[in-house]
């Protein structure tokens, strides 16, 4: 019987680690039967870039994944940086969240932090240091090589800050095009806060302030107008109402695959299930119950809405290029749970 064709998919991703929502969801797609990872390319974010590709390359060691590439992308945003968003603050109030940049944990914190150092620095990975090297290129030239060998069929999960994909936009102006779609985990909406939290307080009173936007803003706008046959959007919307549960975890941790023994040992429980989210809704569109078609941006004035997500109803908006996207409102949280445990305990 002919197999049908695995999907091609490249991974953008801050791999901080070596638990929370950035690792397991790349371990969803690595252990989904019917994609063909074609390599991680990684960037700063929640943690800086040096570090992020140790901990995919350890967590890569540890599954037996070696045959995956980890490309190494941007240090620092196109424009924004640590000093400009400290003077940002004293002018607009203090940002929540900062990720690399976050020098300090307010008491409301729960969950252990790496603590803040340079760029450079890469502090001792309680995992193991990887014996792996990362790929001799860099992730723009990584992504536009990919999807000129495979014009229209592969598919971009990006699910941290967006430099890497705008950085391979600017040097090649038919990379968007040439990829089957973009689905990316970003933005926010009007999130509806079903508990008030360390993670709601990120955009409890900027509601359309996200992390992964608000990092590298300027990025985030080049991305969105590079030119995608699909663009899909995973904003905070979707994943509020989540939360990765100590039930879920001990669920998929009960597994025997590498997977499942590396997520039983390093699982970030009590994060909402961020960017598993926009995994899952990479292999299962269908796991979305409610979608908008919206024409988006994001403020790139460096004002008090700087980051922000700007968006209109499809069609409606001023007309400089800001795209139509699908933006993921709800999703089927019992299901996701499902697809997650499944996929970790899958033996590979």
């Amino acid at each position: 019987m002919n197999q049908m064709p695995r999907r091609k998919v490249i991974i953008d991703q801050d791999a901080f680690g070596p638990g929370g929502s950035n690792l397991q969801s790349i371990l969803m797609i690595l252990q989904a039967p019917d994609i063909e990872v074609l390599g991680l390319t990684i960037e700063s974010g929640d943690g800086w870039q040096k570090e992020n590709v140790a901990h995919a390359l350890r967590m890569l060691e540890l599954i037996g994944r070696t045959d995956v590439p980890v490309v190494p992308g941007a240090t620092y945003p196109l424009i924004n940086s640590e000093a400009a968003t400290r003077a940002w603050e004293k002018l607009h109030g203090r940002l929540p969240y900062k990720g690399a940049w976050m020098d300090g944990w307010p008491d409301y914190n729960t969950i252990p932090r790496t603590r803040y150092h340079a760029a450079d620095v890469v502090p001792p990975l309680v995992q193991g240091e990887p014996a792996t090297r990362p790929a001799d290129e860099t992730a723009a030239a990584f992504l536009i090589r990919s999807v000129r060998a495979f014009p229209g069929e592969v598919s971009i999960l990006a699910m941290g800050p967006f430099t890497n994909l705008a950085l391979a936009a600017r040097l090649d102006p038919t990379f968007a095009g040439n990829a089957r779609e973009l689905v990316f985990m970003g933005g926010a909406f009007s999130p509806e806060i079903s508990a008030i939290d360390e993670f709601s307080l990120q955009f409890i009173h900027s509601p359309r302030v996200e992390f992964n936007c608000r990092w590298d803003p300027e990025a985030a706008h080049i991305m969105l107008h590079a030119g995608w046959r699909k663009i899909t959007c995973v904003p905070l919307d979707a994943t509020a109402p989540t939360r990765l549960t100590p039930e879920v975890v001990t669920r998929a941790g009960a597994g025997d695959s590498p997977a499942a023994r590396y997520f039983a040992r390093y699982a970030g429980t009590g994060f909402p299930m961020w960017d598993e989210i926009a995994a899952a809704v990479l292999l299962d569109p269908t796991i979305a119950t409610e979608t908008l078609e919206l024409a988006m941006d994001i403020e790139i004035d460096h004002g008090a809405s700087y980051g922000a997500t700007l968006s209109w109803p499809a069609g409606a908006g001023p007309g400089l290029g800001e795209p139509s996207v699908t933006v993921v409102r709800r999703v089927d949280v019992p299901r996701l749970e499902q697809l997650f445990v499944e996929l970790i305990q899958r033996q590979a």
